[in-house]
């Protein structure tokens, strides 16, 4: 086991993996962030319900998970490693003092967190590839920064030059009866680190999922969109081949 990431399932080749690089909200004991303990309950903290979906979805066969074992507070493996963001010190509003560290704090925060996830999610996939890499996040309804401004979408596709996938995928979640963003509520072009390292990079086809963390923010919404996103993903990469 890694304090870093976990493995769900049987990688298989030809299978889909699903990533998520902020299904924790875990601290470790020796490092203290500064914040009130409710805080790692939020988005700020994790991607609520996504380590849930990825779980279930890991149940099935030719599908696996591999997940974030450590808050995006301590160290956010979805931005590249020299970006301020990587170990933010502020985050929707809310201030991380912890996180104000020297250079030197710095780099063996991402020695001990950041690259070990990276190294272990690219010797994942060179062992066993995928047919499609999921990569699974999740959003909330509408920023504490922004309250005046609420997202109407339930699930977003997000890409950066590769859309092969979402160009599948898109009209299969609008023919579910769903409220769809196309590059929605964010682009990928500007929050794809982990795909744009390891699947962009390697002409991997991937399919970048946000889910309204409402969706799935209790057991029966997860089920019904593990379910969804399995179903998809295999006819997403039935389709692709």
């Amino acid at each position: 086991m890694s304090e870093a990431y976990r493995i769900l399932g049987t990688p298989r080749f030809g299978g889909i993996l699903v990533v998520s690089d902020h299904a924790s909200n875990h601290v470790p004991d020796d490092i203290d962030l500064g914040i009130h303990a409710e805080i790692l309950t939020q988005h700020v903290a994790v991607d609520i319900g996504v380590a849930e979906v990825g779980a279930i979805m890991a149940q099935r066969p030719g599908i696996a998970a591999f997940q974030a074992q450590v808050s995006r507070l301590v160290c956010d493996v979805n931005r590249e490693p020299h970006a301020p963001a990587v170990i933010p010190i502020a985050s929707d509003g809310h201030a991380i003092p912890g996180n104000m560290i020297d250079h030197a704090g710095h780099l063996a925060r991402l020695e001990r967190f950041f690259h070990p996830y990276h190294a272990a999610f690219a010797a994942l996939l060179d062992s066993a590839p995928p047919a499609l890499i999921v990569s699974l996040h999740s959003f909330t309804p509408c920023l504490a920064t922004h309250p005046d401004e609420p997202r109407p979408w339930q699930v977003g596709v997000l890409y950066n030059q590769d859309d092969r996938a979402a160009r599948i995928a898109i009209p299969l979640l609008e023919a579910e009866g769903l409220v769809v963003g196309d590059q929605q509520p964010y682009s990928g072009q500007l929050l794809n680190y982990t795909m744009n390292r390891h699947a962009e990079a390697d002409g991997r086809p991937y399919l970048g999922i946000e889910v309204r963390q409402d969706e799935i923010g209790d057991p029966a919404g997860q089920a019904l969109w593990a379910e969804r996103l399995a179903r998809i993903g295999n006819e997403v990469a039935l389709r692709l081949e």
